[in-house]
């Protein structure tokens, strides 16, 4: 007898009403999660071919680059992870950018592969001070890689990405080994004219799809790299996503369903155009910012640093963080992000990457302001 499928739970019915404003995994539309309960198929067949091929192809239009791009199942940090075992050796000088939670992350990352990691922390709320960078890059010698996150979603800062990348090529010959797990497709990453060599990023942010699938570009600079890269490897071996590509396969069993959704997405995001989806993102995003300046609220970072992905507020004097984010999803249905790390507590996140409309950044707003009242009245 064919087994029945389940309905619904409770539990699945109550989020399907939430509006889901952390910064990432994104909420989806209804026509994506159809095509995510699109059946299966043969990841070895001439379908899965043509389909990588339209993917391949679309993944390189967004980041303006004529470079290597592959998709691989994993998270965001797994991408971060293949940047640095398929570029560098252990005891490589490496100069780590942190700004926040997931810039540590990556050096981390780096420092557990045994790379030699001189961190450069800049204070939360702010980006990377490229004048510092400067004269560290003509203090070091040797520096294999700068590594950064390109956006915090922790401390919702961008960082000035050209003008970081710049930086490092005119005082090193170092490679630059990007996250942009929480920035690509919302905020423009020129791979080429920039110079980037490595670009990490993952589908469940901006890209409008669930988690499962990580994308990196690959530059002539990195494969150089690669050739004397000596980081044990073999599931994020880069030279084994090259060689299934050619034949139209993936090296290993793929997340078909992350990939259905993210070739739909894909195409309406070359469609659309990358400039109109950069600037739809950057409108989304002010509208939050000065909607919660309206509402007497302070944004954590300086507007001129602040992420069009995620916007950063601080807590309001007397007003418990963690309880507010509680509050917020328990009395209206929005579930919003709170700190992380030395954040926690002391900020809350509203994302606006991907599928957002008006409306969403409205009711969450709206939340937050009603939770803080009736927490100030003590109810």
């Amino acid at each position: 007898m064919a087994t029945q499928m389940k309905k619904a739970t409770p539990t699945a019915a109550r989020i399907a009403h939430e509006n889901l404003r952390i910064p990432g995994p994104v909420p989806l539309p209804d026509d994506i999660l159809e095509v995510v309960g699109t059946q299966m198929m043969n990841h070895r067949g001439p379908e899965y071919a043509d389909m990588l091929a339209r993917m391949t192809a679309n993944l390189k239009t967004v980041f303006m680059t004529g470079a290597d791009a592959y998709f691989i199942t994993s998270s965001g940090t797994g991408a971060m992870e293949s940047a640095i075992v398929n570029t560098l050796s252990p005891g490589d000088k490496v100069v780590s950018l942190t700004i926040g939670f997931f810039g540590d992350r990556f050096g981390d990352i780096a420092k557990a592969h045994g790379a030699d990691v001189t961190s450069m922390s800049f204070p939360a709320g702010q980006a990377v001070d490229t004048a510092a960078l400067a004269k560290k890059l003509q203090e070091l010698r040797g520096v294999k890689a700068v590594i950064l996150t390109h956006n915090e979603s922790s401390t919702g800062v961008a960082n000035p990405l050209e003008e970081i990348a710049a930086t490092v090529h005119a005082n090193s010959d170092a490679l630059i080994l990007v996250d942009a797990v929480s920035s690509a497709a919302a905020m423009p990453i020129a791979v080429d004219a920039w110079g980037l060599d490595v670009v990490s990023t993952a589908s469940q942010k901006a890209w409008i799809a669930p988690p499962g699938i990580s994308m990196v570009t690959f530059s002539a600079r990195a494969w150089k790299a690669y050739q004397n890269s000596k980081m044990p490897k073999y599931y994020f071996d880069i030279a084994q996503y090259r060689d299934y590509l050619k034949i139209g396969q993936p090296p290993f069993t793929p997340c078909l369903s992350a990939m259905y959704a993210l070739e739909v997405s894909l195409k309406r995001i070359v469609d659309e155009g990358t400039e109109n989806v950069f600037a739809r993102h950057h409108s989304i995003a002010e509208r939050c910012r000065s909607g919660a300046e309206k509402l007497g609220l302070k944004l954590f970072p300086d507007r001129k640093v602040a992420s069009n992905t995620v916007t950063a507020i601080r807590v309001p004097d007397g007003i418990d963080g963690k309880a507010l984010v509680a509050r917020v999803r328990r009395d209206h249905g929005v579930v919003i992000g709170g700190g992380q790390g030395q954040m926690s507590g002391k900020i809350v996140r509203i994302g606006h990457m991907g599928w957002v409309e008006p409306s969403h950044i409205d009711s969450a707003l709206a939340a937050i302001e009603m939770s803080i009242a009736a927490t100030r009245a003590g109810k």
